[in-house]
Formats: C-alpha cells, structure tokens, sequence
C-alpha cells in the first residue's frame, strides 16, 4: 500500500503490510465506526459485573496471584493506576520507535475487537497517540512473553494515562503529559478491567515477527543475488539450477530460489565464457551449488513464520475475554508460545543463510579455490591485504548469529508466586531475531561487497545484467580493485544498499525474466 495511505482498525484483521506502514512509515490509523459500537456493547457488560457483589477477575479482584483479592468500589480506579504503575517495569537500553508503534497498533487492534471491555475513549486514545506521533519509551527487558508482553505494553499505558515518558513526533524526548497536551489528547483515566486489558497480549513479539518477516523476505531475494555474484565471478555454473532438475525434490522456497539465480544469472558473459566440453569442472563446491536449498529452506520458514503471525493478526489476545454472549472468562490465549516458537525458528534460518553466505565469500578470497583470482582480492600481493579482514568481520557475525540461534523458547522460567509457571519469552526470541537480521544483512554487503570486486577483476570477462548492475550500484558507494584504503566506510555504505532494499530492487529490475 501507499506510505500515506490509511489504515482501517476494527473491520478486519490487520494485514502483515498495515503493521509496517503504521509501525514504520507512520501510516495514519482510522478506526471503524462499527468497531465502536461494538467496543460500547462490550462494556456495558462490565459495567453490570462491576455493579455484581460477585468478584469477576480483573473487574472487582488483584490479579495475576492475587486474583482471590477482592476489590471494593471505591477502590477500583486506584487498583488500574496501581496495576500500570506496578507493570511499567522495564529496564535496559530503549526499545526501537518502529516496534513500540508495533506494540501500540497491535493492542488497538485488540480493544477495537469490541471483546476487551474497554470504552471507545481508550481506543481512541490509543489511535490517536498513533498518528500524532507519541511513542512511549519502553525499554528492552521485563517481558516474559506471558501473560503477554507486560511490561512493554505497561509503559504503553502509562504513557496514555499522561506518566512517563515518550518521543514525541520529532523524536525528542518529552515528559508523557507535556505530549499529549500539545496534541490535544486527555490523558486516560481508567475505570474496571481496562488496565488488565492494556497490558494482556502478545502484542510486542508479534510487531517484531511482523516486522522480520517484511525484512527477511528482502534479504532473502538479496541472498540469491550475492550468491549469484559469488558463482559467477568464481567461474561457477548455472546448470545445477535448472527448473527440471529443481523439480525432482519439490521444495517450494527451493524452487523460488532457483529461478531467482536463473534469473540474476540469466545471459551473462562470464558464466557463458567456460561452459561446454572444455570445462573440465565435473560440480562447484556445496556454497555454490546448495545456494538455493539453503535459502530455499529459509523461504519455507518464512512461510510457516506467516501462516503464524497472519493467525495471530485475527486473534483477539486478552484475559479475561468478554464473549459474543456475553460473558467474561478466563483464558491463556496470552501465552506467547506460537509466536516465540516461529521467533526461534526464524533465527535457525537466519544464522544459516549468513553461514553459508560467509562460505561464498570465504573462497573467493582463496586462491586455492577461486580459479584464478588473486589472493584477498589484493592489488599487490603481500604489500596489500585486500578484503582479507572483511571475511573476518562475515566470520565473527556468523559466529554470534549462531549463539542466537539458540532457542529462547525453552527456556521458561516461573513468575507470580508460581501461578504464571510457564512462560514463552518470545520477547526475548523477538529481540534476539532482531539483532540475527542485521547481522544476516551486514554478512550478505560483504559478500556482495566481495563479489563486485571479483567480478572487476575478471575483466575482460563481462557479468550478466542484474549481477553488473548491482556491481555498478556498489560501485556508487565503494570503490572498485586498488591499492588497501580506508575498508569500514565502504562496508557501511554497502550494509545500507542491501538493508534500503536497493540491491534486490537492482537485481530484480535489471534480472533475466
């Protein structure tokens, strides 16, 4: 969709690209009238509970393990204040204003449901927080990932009820209260049940799922084409990608693969310059000719991933939960675990990909296995060291990309007096994946950083056109072969073509389809 164009919250589920363009591009947010309605019926069913001398959880009780604590009438506008206050206990560095927008949309998307009991004016607030630009500064720990994401999502709240602080529209840092009264919204006071309904959701690692997902499938398509590069500057064939023999083991993300490095392969010079009888190469080497299986499994991933994260998009994750007949139960629709489980799942994929990437570029530096390139790509050999340090660099991230690939999932840790006793910490698989997907884009600049080089110094030999017009699109930012110079700057400069999406824009426009 178009970055200005809005988005509608309450009709339907959100859609994958609604969460970026809100999340990321400050898309405007517009909630259904339908949705309102809805979001008034479930409140009257509030209303009669608090009115009930029956305790109703999270109505007229504590919460969590203080949930037989009933609560008197007079008291039930402190317990929400005290509930937020308590909860908006993160610590760490600040969490990216890209997934705490995530965090606040996602929520919105939940109290429009018309299943949280909350007034229209707390959706509203939420929505109108969203477009004016406040974003609550929520910090990195204190998320178990059950009952949801609580902390981030508390300082959420805090911030809508006028406490602590938040980046306003031009990023500064600015008291909570000093925000919304320069944009004209009325803090929130929170009657019975709307804190717990503030703070009970998966909100946060599912934004940041979201948000991967959108990535990754961008860096992917950049994978191909880097290894794309990689083989043909290396003198590798292309006939091991053929569509018949790909078609022998049907692997969807396999397939796709494949036709992406037909395709950025397709009509190059150089590739065509040793096949036929004379090639005495009987098969490349497993980096080369497994691109596509590798990257092909990360493809899958990514859909199983989406299947996820598009289910969790319909969800309505709150607890209690007022039903279509209302009523309001319990549940543990907040438990974290399909969304960490696929977090987890993601970063396998992620530190592969990057691995065998590091491999690509490993052999082009090798004069043992590149087929004639001179050693690190130097200028002059020994007084010059070329990109020998860059592998370094791809090395020490694909190291640490396989440390987090170490499931968070599993490492449940009890909470709340043992009744919370089994969390998901899919925040913190959220926040590792994160860190995985830089790392991935910084190892793919190098290899593409590699692969122009070599593709220069294969001259005369000529690259096809999407791997010479991405070599030309680095070569805006980086210079070609020469003389040791200055290395990081050019490596940063290539880091943001590929993680901009210039480079698979690139590929694919100039690509052989």
């Amino acid at each position: 969709m178009p970055q200005n164009s809005s988005v509608v919250v309450g009709a339907a589920p959100l859609a994958p690209a609604d969460v970026v363009a809100i999340a990321r591009h400050h898309a405007p947010v517009v909630i259904d009238q339908g949705a309102l309605g809805r979001v008034a019926d479930s409140r009257r069913v509030i209303d009669a509970m608090a009115a009930d001398p029956v305790p109703h959880y999270g109505v007229s009780t504590g919460f969590g393990a203080l949930a037989t604590t009933f609560i008197a009438p007079d008291r039930r506008r402190q317990l929400q204040v005290s509930l937020i206050r308590s909860h908006a206990a993160g610590t760490g560095p600040e969490v990216e204003t890209e997934v705490v927008r995530a965090l606040q949309l996602l929520r919105l998307q939940t109290l429009a449901s018309g299943r949280t009991g909350v007034r229209p004016v707390v959706v509203e607030t939420y929505a109108a927080m969203l477009n004016a630009g406040i974003t609550p500064l929520v910090r990195e720990y204190g998320s178990l990932g059950c009952s949801g994401d609580l902390a981030p999502l508390a300082h959420v709240a805090l911030a809508a009820m006028g406490e602590g602080e938040v980046r306003n529209s031009d990023g500064d840092l600015v008291p909570a209260a000093d925000a919304l009264a320069a944009a004209g919204i009325a803090p929130l006071v929170l009657e019975e049940k709307e804190g717990l309904a503030l703070i009970n959701g998966t909100d946060g690692m599912l934004g940041m799922l979201v948000l991967a997902l959108h990535d990754l499938e961008m860096l992917v398509t950049t994978a191909d084409l880097s290894a794309a590069m990689s083989i043909e500057s290396q003198l590798g064939t292309d006939a091991v990608f053929a569509e018949d023999l790909m078609a022998l083991r049907p692997q969807v993300g396999q397939a796709a693969s494949a036709a992406n490095l037909r395709a950025f392969l397709g009509n190059s010079p150089m590739v065509a310059s040793h096949k036929g009888p004379d090639d005495g190469r009987v098969q490349d080497a497993y980096s080369l000719r497994c691109s596509p299986q590798v990257h092909g499994a990360a493809r899958d991933t990514m859909a199983h991933a989406t299947m996820i994260a598009e289910r969790e998009l319909a969800s309505v994750v709150d607890n209690p939960v007022v039903t279509l007949d209302g009523r309001i139960e319990s549940n543990g629709n907040f438990h974290g675990a399909p969304v960490a489980v696929v977090l987890d799942f993601l970063a396998i994929s992620v530190a592969d990909v990057a691995s065998v990437s590091e491999r690509r570029t490993d052999r082009a530096l090798d004069p043992a296995r590149s087929h004639g390139l001179p050693p690190f790509l130097a200028s002059e050999v020994g007084v010059d060291s070329g990109l020998m340090i860059a592998q370094y660099a791809a090395a020490g991230i694909v190291s640490e990309l396989k440390r987090l690939a170490a499931p968070a999932s599993v490492d449940s840790i009890p909470s709340s007096a043992m009744q919370e006793d089994h969390v998901s910490m899919g925040w913190a698989a959220a926040r590792k994946l994160r860190r995985a997907i830089d790392g991935l884009a910084r190892v793919l600049a190098i290899e593409i950083l590699t692969g122009a080089r070599a593709l220069d110094l294969r001259a005369p030999l000529v690259a096809g056109p999407a791997t010479g017009a991405v070599r030309d699109l680095v070569r805006t930012v980086a210079g070609g072969p020469g003389p040791d110079r200055f290395l990081s700057p050019e490596m940063e400069a290539v880091f943001e073509l590929v993680i901009s999406g210039a480079v698979a824009r690139t590929a694919k426009e100039n690509a052989n389809v």
